[in-house]
This record gives structure tokens, sequence and C-alpha cells, in this order.
């Protein structure tokens, strides 16, 4: 019998984060430059994304450039961003096709202009879709997340709105860029590193963890769809017994 018979409908993770990394590593072990990994993660990523439409995975969350990333050097951003506005441009038709909602969680006005652009007709073309919702964290930092939610509460306390005593962990997810996505089931990070690197820090408190030594333009649909697989095997406590 096959994984994919196997997978019972009903425990399957409604939302899955991941850290695709690698792509570096990927190109220097063959001995291309880095945009070359970074291209192939991205042919990488419509794999994967197809894989949760055929699967039944309502959410996809993924980590595609960090506040950190910013300190890269120029050609690799400006290279990071030239992929960034194609991959958008040439994946809106299969989006449009397979169902997809297209959203994005980050510090998104430190983006290029024409970057943003085409986020935002992206995101319109794609908001009444329903199949997946494929959340880009763009310049996001869950440090630089928890800090602007801890400022706008801290102004709706100074204006008089509420007082500290209202601050409560709903308050607080409903500030976040996230608000109204629940947390993630999964989290997958590909390269073997074992850290989140400042990714989704208040979202991840009972997620459960994926760590592949695969690097990301290798990690493939079969991994995948083993590690949906080992996820309806795990017993989620959540602090109880």
């Amino acid at each position: 019998m096959t994984l994919r018979k196997q997978l019972d409908t009903e425990k399957l993770p409604q939302h899955i984060a991941i850290i695709m990394d690698g792509n570096g590593r990927w190109a220097k072990k063959r001995g291309l430059p880095r945009q070359a990994g970074h291209r192939q993660g991205a042919e990488n990523l419509r794999r994967i994304v197809n894989a949760c439409v055929e699967f039944g995975v309502k959410i996809l969350t993924i980590y595609a450039f960090s506040t950190e990333n910013w300190q890269r050097s120029k050609a690799e951003v400006d290279g990071l961003m030239r992929l960034l506005r194609r991959f958008l441009k040439t994946e809106l038709p299969e989006m449009l096709q397979n169902n997809i909602r297209l959203h994005v969680i980050g510090r998104t006005e430190r983006l290029p202009l024409d970057v943003q652009q085409t986020l935002s007709q992206a995101m319109a073309a794609t908001q009444a879709n329903t199949a997946l919702q494929l959340n880009l964290a763009l310049s996001y930092g869950g440090r630089d997340e928890i800090t602007r939610a801890a400022r706008a509460l801290a102004a709706e306390v100074q204006a008089g709105l509420i007082g500290p005593e209202d601050i409560s962990e709903e308050r607080v997810a409903a500030c976040l860029d996230t608000r109204g996505i629940p947390d993630p089931d999964i989290l997958i990070r590909t390269g073997g590193d074992m850290r989140i690197s400042n990714f989704l820090l208040w979202q991840l408190a009972y997620t459960e963890f994926f760590i592949t030594s695969t690097l990301w333009p290798d990690f493939n649909r079969e991994q995948f769809l083993k590690i949906l697989d080992d996820f309806q095997t795990r017993e989620r406590r959540f602090g109880r017994v």
C-alpha cells in the first residue's frame, strides 16, 4: 500500500510552514552560482505547492525572505527580487487554475516598488480562491512582528482604548501579521540546521517540527508525503497529559 493511500484525510495538517534552506549549498556542490540554487528552489516550490493542493492541505506558509536577508550582498538581494517578481508573474495563471489564494506577511513596504505592485496584483487576482492559501513571508522576522504588535497595543493603551489588563494572548495574536490564520501544525526545515531562524516565533509554540538534511531544491514530493504520514502518528497533547 502506498503512503498516499495510507493517509487519513481526517488527520491532515491544516497549516504547514516551511523554511526552505539549502539553495546556496545546492549550487555550491554543483559549481554553480548561488542564484542558480535560488532558481532551482523556486522551481521546487511550485512542486510542493501543487502537492499541498493534491493532498488537501489548506494553508502553506513559506519563509521566502527574512529581515536578516537584507544583509546579503546587493547582487544577491537584487537577484532574489528579480526571481520573486518572475515567480509571481509566471505562477499567477497556475494559481488561478489551481484555486490558490496568495497572501503575504512581513514588512512588504521595504520591497522594491515593482515587486510590491506585482504582489498586490497577484493577491487581488487570487483573493476569491479557496483550495490553498499560500502565505509568502517576505522581509519577515518573528521578533520584528512581535515588536510591531507590542507597539500597536501600547498605542491603544496610550490612547485610552484599552487598559494593560486587557492585553491577552488573543489581542496579541490579533496584532500579528498572521491574524486570522491558525498556527502551523507542522514546521519543515530543509538543509539540516536545527533552528527556527526568527520564523513565526509566536505561532510555533505547539507546532510539530520535521528537520531534514535534504537541501531544499532536492526536497521532493515523496519526502513531503512521508512527513504528512509521520505527522499522523504523533500525539499532540498541547501541554495536557
